[in-house]
């Protein structure tokens, strides 16, 4: 069984189904900034460089992206996204098919 196959017999139950929803946002946060990460072409160990920080306090920070577990601040994920030559950006946005999805979308920068 390969890992398609897995998932999709792993996400026929409800409660892992519902479980893997919650953590879309973390997941999709997480492949985000590990494919900008490799497209500047930058290790752990090189942004570590550039926070003035540990590599594994990186690999920590990228690890928390997924658990939660400890969040990293707002401040440290900015520092991390200037490391990377990007800038942060926050959004608060209504659900899809929400009818007050049509108002403005409100982000923090």
């Amino acid at each position: 069984m390969d890992h398609t196959e897995l998932k999709a017999r792993l996400l026929t139950n409800p409660e892992t189904h519902s479980i893997y929803e919650d953590l879309a946002d973390e997941f999709d946060l997480l492949r985000q900034v590990l494919a900008v990460r490799r497209r500047a072409g930058l290790t752990q160990a090189q942004v570590a460089e550039r926070m003035e920080m540990k590599p594994a306090a990186i690999a920590r920070l990228e690890s928390a992206l997924v658990t939660g577990k400890p969040s990293p601040s707002l401040a440290t994920l900015r520092r991390y996204a200037e490391a990377l030559g990007c800038k942060l950006e926050i959004r608060l946005t209504q659900p899809q098919g929400d009818v007050s999805s049509r108002r403005s979308v409100h982000s923090l920068s």
